[in-house]
């Protein structure tokens, strides 16, 4: 999976760039200085502190993938799955014209933020914030306006014109959702994920949820739905804005000092990987309404379910990305190979049992969201969860790329990836309509990760297999056999569905505590609980000051 999409700034060892320091539990804690003095972390404590700085990312995460499924549930209760298929498809616009707007600031603010604090270079800080948000928002206005203009005639090549009001309300609320990224990006900068988590993954999804309940409620349809996204996106990006003026009272004042040549020439790779992998994510949707289907609506569902299932994977990206910068930087290869296992331990076996759910209960699963039968909607949602199940396997090799320096190979990975799904929803869509679409998708995504895992063991010599995940296959594979022994035991969608879950859930659980847990694990479970964090911080604290020889 692309570091791009978790806005997580990739580290370009040897330039003279020192990449941003590890998060830390410690929100509050002041940004490195560069001093070199102190000892290294050990492995143990990386492990820690990766896992506290994703408790945030994670519990924000949770909350925007449920606030955005029952906005698509209440969008197919209300309005039916051929108004889901608009919303699906204007997003998909908003999406990717915001990602063209970005120019590929997200990473490059984040990046550049934590390097000019850690160098003490305030007037650089200054410098790179205005230079990123003025292009940004430059750019988004720009687009925008052509958006508004050109709308009849998009919405007339998606073979729908009563998308020409969605598309329009897409147009104002680009330049908002724009603004709101780069200033959360640049927010993180300073090492902490609160602003980014509590603005663009609580605030924001909830509260156009809200609006988009009221506008129901009021009868004011999809149109109510798309107001909905504008007034979010819009007070989203005010609260963005305050965060990042309050971050920047941290810092000396300063004239700005801009260097537009090494943050243009970081964000253009970065713009480019990240607009690849974006349209992988949404170019399926939008070749469906070129080519006229009308099952749009139910393939949006599907994708949504399966999207909740790998949830996990981006805030786990959060976290690891800048502890894996830190270790590459100073050349120490054995604790980043066992970084990208342990993250990519983490990753499967907390997806693991949604893909199981997927697999043994589709129809019942879109049945709950629909309140009817999807025609063809459970094949696609198989084919599209065996595609995300592979990229939860490989864990995050697209963000060890880009954090090893090696951003240009991503990019075309990215854009390898987009060309083969392109030609096979181009090929597949025509005849299988969108069973065609899912498997071109799955393909797509397959094919790109197994290449990069193969790609970080030859450069990195890291692989992703870890004892932990086999446990963890192993304790799915058991609950995949329960769960459909469950399903043909019992009769009806929600008794079915009801049972089976349970049945997925304890049978799961019960198979990875009895496999044993692994000291990682343990001591991840340790350093997320108050108790055990503070033990754990407290010992870390210990452990360093016997290195630096200044312990009792």
């Amino acid at each position: 999976m692309n570091a791009e999409s978790t806005g997580r700034p990739p580290a370009t060892p040897g330039t003279g760039d020192r990449p941003a320091g590890p998060e830390t539990g410690d929100q509050s804690a002041p940004p490195e200085t560069g001093d070199q003095s102190a000892p290294p972390e050990t492995g143990d404590q990386q492990v820690r502190g990766m896992a506290r700085g994703g408790v945030l990312n994670l519990a924000g995460a949770v909350l925007s993938q449920a606030a955005l499924f029952l906005i698509m549930l209440l969008l197919a209760r209300v309005l039916g799955l051929r108004e889901v298929g608009r919303y699906a498809q204007v997003y998909a616009v908003l999406s990717l014209l915001g990602l063209l707007s970005l120019s590929g600031f997200r990473a490059g603010l984040t990046r550049f933020v934590a390097v000019h604090l850690a160098d003490d270079d305030p007037a650089a800080i200054r410098g790179t914030v205005r230079l990123g948000l003025s292009i940004s928002a430059a750019a988004s206005t720009v687009i925008a306006v052509g958006l508004a203009l050109g709308a009849p005639w998009l919405a007339q090549a998606l073979n729908d014109p009563q998308l020409t009001t969605g598309l329009r309300l897409a147009a104002l609320t680009l330049p908002a959702a724009t603004v709101c990224e780069a200033a959360l990006a640049a927010t993180r900068g300073w090492r902490t994920q609160r602003p980014y988590a509590l603005i663009g993954q609580v605030y924001e999804p909830a509260a156009r949820l809200l609006l988009t309940i009221g506008a129901l409620m009021v009868g004011a349809g999809l149109t109510g739905a798309f107001w909905a996204l504008v007034l979010a996106s819009w007070t989203a990006a005010g609260l963005a804005l305050i965060a990042l003026v309050r971050m920047l009272r941290r810092v000396p004042a300063a004239a700005p000092a801009y260097r537009p040549t090494e943050l243009f020439r970081f964000s253009t790779v970065s713009w480019v990987s990240s607009l690849s992998s974006t349209g992988l994510i949404w170019v399926d949707t939008l070749l469906l309404g070129f080519y006229g289907n009308d099952d749009i609506g139910a393939y949006h569902v599907a994708t949504r379910l399966v999207t909740v299932a790998v949830f996990v994977l981006a805030p786990i990206n959060a976290s690891f990305g800048p502890y894996l910068a830190h270790l590459y930087h100073q050349d120490r290869m054995d604790e980043v190979r066992r970084i990208y296992a342990v993250a990519t331990g983490w990753v499967v076996r907390l997806s693991l049992p949604a893909f199981v759910a997927l697999l043994v209960l589709p129809d019942q699963l879109l049945h709950l969201v629909n309140g009817s039968a999807l025609v063809g909607g459970a094949a696609v949602t198989i084919a599209l969860a065996l595609g995300q199940l592979v990229n939860a396997a490989t864990g995050p090799c697209g963000t060890l790329l880009n954090m090893s320096g090696r951003v240009s190979i991503n990019m075309v990975d990215n854009l390898a990836a987009l060309a083969l799904n392109i030609l096979l929803n181009l090929w597949l869509i025509p005849a299988y309509g969108i069973l065609g679409a899912a498997v071109a998708w799955a393909v797509s995504l397959a094919v790109v990760n197994i290449a990069r895992v193969w790609q970080v063991r030859v450069l990195v010599h890291a692989v992703p297999v870890t004892v932990g995940m086999v446990k963890g296959l192993v304790a799915a594979a058991l609950a995949l056999v329960a769960g459909f022994g469950a399903r043909w035991l019992v009769s009806g969608w929600a008794v079915e569905l009801a049972v089976g879950l349970v049945v997925i859930a304890l049978v799961y659980l019960g198979a990875v505590l009895a496999l044993g847990l692994s000291r990682e694990d343990i001591m991840v479970l340790r350093s997320v609980t108050r108790r055990g964090g503070r033990r754990s911080a407290a010992a870390d604290r210990s452990k360093t000051a016997e290195r630096a020889g200044v312990g009792s």
